[in-house]
């Protein structure tokens, strides 16, 4: 890590003035097959929040992690986005170990833990991953991932104790 200071330990920054409150709801995830997406979501435990068709082809629907304040939508006729495009997709976890053996348990393919060696956010193409949970157990340090059946790619984040500024409740 470089000489400067640790941006993880310093007060968070806002525009000024502030614009208002601000909070993501809803991630739309592209799929190529609707219903076999709807049974892998439901697979990985996530709350069915809602299943619309119309007639004409037009389909919504809606689930939400445990704990979750932001769901996702796929269907059809709701983004022009190709199947598998979502990347990089985070889901903040107590404990990444125990996370990925549950899924495992439920049929879910998850890679084991891992870790950034430079040590402040992993790399999408896997440079400078090493294969293990970081040595320290360093909140926001460890990670997992998976992928939906198209190839929308989720990691799990080992979070333990929150940053400045972010005073959402931690996962248990």
């Amino acid at each position: 890590m470089s000489k400067a200071a640790n941006p993880l330990e310093a007060p968070p920054v806002y525009l000024e003035p502030p614009i208002g409150e601000m909070m993501l709801e809803v991630v739309v995830i592209p799929v190529s097959d609707v219903d076999r997406a709807k049974r892998f979501y439901a697979d990985l435990g996530w709350r069915l929040d809602l299943d619309f068709a119309a007639d004409d082809g037009y389909r919504v629907i809606q689930f939400t992690p445990p704990a979750s304040s932001c769901s996702i939508i796929f269907g059809a006729g709701i983004t022009t986005a190709a199947p598998g495009s979502a990347q990089g997709l985070h889901l903040i976890v107590a404990d990444v170990g125990t996370t990925c053996s549950k899924l495992r348990e439920r049929g879910v393919e998850v890679s084991e833990p891992f870790h950034d060696s430079r040590g402040v956010f992993h790399h999408i193409d896997g440079q400078s991953r090493v294969h293990a949970a970081h040595p320290q157990r360093r909140s926001y340090g460890t990670y997992a991932s998976f992928k939906d059946p198209d190839g929308n790619s989720w990691f799990f984040q080992e979070v333990t104790a929150r940053l400045p500024g972010h005073e959402a409740p931690l996962p248990k």
